[in-house]
């Protein structure tokens, strides 16, 4: 019922953008911590594989063996449908054989893309190709444009409702953290609120405190200047 990307930025950033005919399919399927990795958890979704798929990864678990331990532990494993990338950009993966169909998955370099209760496999071809062929653009772009084209060749084979973007950067906080959880157009309504997301929120972000800059920027002057050097870099895009 759901169809979705992970992926690791040239910058080492970890993403993922996630379509369903599902309500608010962002509060459930999609997980991410910085430096570390991104999975995301579909089908009979199982929220518990999260945290402690999460944290193998920072142990330096290799991603196959993580979903293998998940997936053996879970009775409900042939219904389930996981993926993940580590921050070395490692994959693993597991379709359920009790998954509606289509349901499959596709890899490629830095990124995964998987689905479950899907038009057929071009909605995984074509999110895996637009991904790649917008490989110049802002990874958060990357990662809709590549839902868009997944939503060209059929989507989930049911319709749409919702869409998510999670992106980590070196915070433990997202940088980018986007839900519809119910829209008859979802994918372009993530598009809106990512462009809405660059009027203030982003800059605003990345004026919080961070690891490098602990106490971040609190002159609200600074904030100001900020948010208009964003904007002028946007526009020489």
């Amino acid at each position: 019922m759901t169809w979705s990307i992970v992926a690791r930025d040239a910058s080492g950033s970890l993403g993922i953008a996630i379509a369903s005919r599902f309500f608010a399919v962002g509060a459930l399927c999609p997980y991410v911590r910085a430096n570390i990795g991104a999975l995301a958890t579909q089908a009979l979704c199982n929220p518990l594989y999260a945290s402690p798929a999460l944290d193998a990864m920072s142990r330096g678990d290799d991603p196959a063996s993580i979903v293998a331990a998940l997936t053996v532990a879970d009775e409900g494993r042939d219904h389930r449908q996981i993926h993940l990338i580590d921050a070395r950009g490692r994959i693993g993966a597991h379709t359920g054989a009790a998954c509606v169909d289509w349901c499959g998955q596709w890899t490629g370099a830095d990124f995964s893309v998987a689905g479950n209760m899907l038009a057929g496999p071009a909605v995984l071809s074509a999110t895996a190709a637009a991904y790649e062929a917008a490989a110049s653009r802002p990874f958060a772009e990357r990662l809709i444009a590549a839902l868009g084209a997944g939503e060209g060749a059929g989507g989930d084979k049911r319709g749409k409702q919702a869409a998510a973007l999670l992106i980590a950067t070196t915070e433990d906080y997202p940088a980018l953290d986007l839900r519809v959880d119910d829209h008859a157009e979802p994918i372009a309504e993530l598009a809106r609120l990512y462009e809405k997301s660059g009027e203030r929120f982003q800059p605003f972000v990345a004026c919080l405190p961070s690891r490098h800059r602990p106490a971040g920027v609190v002159d609200r002057t600074l904030i100001e200047m900020e948010i208009e050097r964003f904007h002028a870099a946007r526009g020489r895009r």
